[in-house]
């Protein structure tokens, strides 16, 4: 692939290494490197991976089905097969979309992608700036936030560190939210495999500018003050409400994730 303007290509990225690990075609090589490193140390990452993307399009049906018909999705990455505009307005046409996203490569792809879409756009933002991605162009085009709005926050914030504060980020769109709107989050978290956390969180400090920080339970919960979690509450990746018993599995600690949907009140 051609890259954009800006494009560090001596670099891996975490958005085009998770694209590769969902067997996409928009990374390089050295994105493509510290994947096969990565996967070399967890095998099971791109499973890992493939159920948060599963996970993200139920939590898009769940929203869908309780009548919302905007989303915000911070720190989309780049889009592939069954993103939250694919699914949600297949489910309700119209329903308006607005992806944000600090890589260039995700946002070149993204325009082009959405380029005939009138309902769906991305703004090139950073997701820990609330009131650069709230104001603007694209929020205001698509997005009425004095309605019910779901925002997604999926596999994102591990990648914001405490020290950025994400409970006040999260605090800050929130006093946004409608209320009726939903959060969605999905977390890594060490409870499911703490042999492996360590050694993969200092490949991404190491090799990447977004450090992960694997959270708990009890903080990664905390992200959801001010909102309702709904049922059934924070849990393993495949254990929010699948589709069939047979996606959760016998071991499903072993994907290493959290996820929860919240409702504001």
């Amino acid at each position: 692939m051609s890259e954009p303007d800006e494009v560090d290509v001596a670099r891996p990225n975490a958005a085009r290494v998770y694209d590769y690990y969902l067997g996409g075609s928009h990374n390089f090589a050295v994105d493509r490197e510290m994947g096969d490193e990565a996967i070399a140390m967890w095998p099971e990452l791109p499973q890992i991976m493939q159920a948060n993307r599963a996970f993200l399009r139920r939590a898009v049906h769940f929203c869908v089905e309780r009548g919302i018909r905007q989303f915000l999705d911070l720190g989309s990455g780049i889009p592939t097969v069954g993103n939250v505009h694919e699914v949600a307005q297949l489910a309700a046409p119209g329903t308006r979309v607005v992806y944000v996203d600090t890589d260039p490569v995700a946002v070149a792809y993204s325009k082009k992608l959405l380029a005939d879409n009138p309902d769906a756009d991305i703004v090139r933002a950073d997701a820990r700036e609330p009131d650069e991605v709230l104001n603007s162009d694209e929020v205001a085009a698509l997005l009425d936030l004095d309605e019910p709005v779901a925002v997604m926050m999926v596999a994102l914030l591990h990648f914001v560190g405490d020290e950025d504060d994400p409970r006040e980020m999260i605090a800050r769109y929130r006093a946004a939210m409608a209320p009726g709107s939903y959060l969605a989050i999905s977390h890594a978290t060490a409870e499911g495999r703490p042999d492996m956390a360590d050694e993969h969180a200092d490949l991404y400090k190491k090799r990447t500018a977004t450090p992960m920080t694997f959270r708990s339970r009890v903080e990664v919960g905390e992200f959801f003050e001010g909102f309702e979690l709904v049922e059934p509450g924070l849990v393993f990746l495949p254990q929010w409400r699948p589709v069939s018993p047979s996606e959760v599995g016998d071991n499903p600690e072993r994907f290493t994730a959290l996820a929860g949907v919240g409702r504001r009140s």
